[in-house]
């Protein structure tokens, strides 16, 4: 255990990969959970994704969403685009940190931005030159890393020759997405091994699902290997449109509730995360997948 960092950064991403797959959420509601997770102790939010109104409705009010929200100046705060077109929205909009994202799978890409990963890759190539020249960083996301739902697995070479183009096109960091929770702590292992291999100085975000019930066990086995950065979402909210079945991200008490107990720092008030997972769980109507919402710290005691 030698290895596990001291402290982690956790980027919280309900407000986007979570609510874009319940009905859609009103503006005000999502403002007021973007600013109750702001005053958790997180330090990154994944605020809103510019994505056209008629391919994901529930992310049509990004600008009014954005326009609302009370800044933390102790928070960063960052959109997912999903071609040029959204990350320049991004930008006319004022985040300095933008997301894009391009699946491992063809057949994914496909379903989800309408084009093969060739061309996706092409396109962000542009994307990160331009976000560079308006002073943004740029993060690129390889989703389905550890497996897609068309296609079955997909090889780590494969998953790393796409990484590997990024980073050669000047992507200031690489996330590797479990979009529909096909990844096993053996699986993290091989592909974080690898990565670390060939782009050591590369950082490097996960993004776990909870689909199988291998999120936290995932998380451990890439805690072993040093990773330092993760996102989690409020609640365990999330899934993806384009891939059936794929429930709920990490949630994000339940991450820090495990690794604070580790003597992993994240500098989240783990009560007021519950809190918000409480609210978000409101917002949407039904309940949330997150254990510790349910039960509470592993401190709590009951009356004898």
């Amino acid at each position: 255990m030698s290895d596990v960092p001291g402290r982690i950064s956790v980027r919280e991403v309900g407000p986007r990969d979570g609510l874009q797959n319940e009905d859609p959420v009103p503006a005000a509601a999502k403002i007021a959970l973007i600013d109750r997770l702001g005053r958790t102790g997180v330090s990154r939010i994944e605020a809103v994704s510019f994505v056209r109104a008629e391919a994901i409705p529930q992310m049509a009010d990004a600008d009014e969403v954005w326009a609302g929200v009370t800044r933390v100046p102790a928070v960063r705060y960052s959109a997912l685009a999903p071609n040029l077109r959204g990350a320049r929205r991004a930008l006319d909009a004022g985040f300095t940190e933008v997301e894009v994202v391009v699946s491992a799978s063809d057949t994914h890409n496909r379903k989800n931005v309408n084009r093969g990963t060739q061309e996706s890759l092409d396109d962000i190539a542009v994307i990160l030159a331009e976000a560079h020249g308006r002073g943004a960083t740029c993060q690129v996301i390889v989703s389905t890393a550890w497996g897609c739902p068309y296609e079955g697995d997909v090889p780590v070479e494969r998953v790393l020759r796409v990484a590997g183009r990024a980073v050669a096109d000047g992507a200031d960091s690489v996330s590797f997405g479990d979009t529909t929770g096909m990844a096993t702590p053996r699986r993290v292992r091989d592909l974080v091994g690898g990565f670390r291999s060939r782009f050591p100085a590369v950082p490097l975000n996960l993004h776990f699902h909870n689909t199988r019930g291998t999120g936290l066990a995932n998380v451990l086995a890439a805690l072993e290997l040093g990773v330092d950065d993760f996102d989690a979402s409020v609640g365990g909210l999330g899934g993806c449109p384009y891939a059936p079945g794929a429930t709920g991200n990490i949630a994000t008490e339940e991450l820090v509730h495990m690794v604070e107990d580790m003597g992993v720092g994240t500098g989240v008030d783990l009560a007021a995360m519950i809190d918000a997972a409480a609210e978000a769980e409101r917002i949407v109507g039904r309940e949330l997948p997150s254990q510790v919402l349910r039960a509470g710290p592993r401190t709590r005691t009951i009356p004898a």
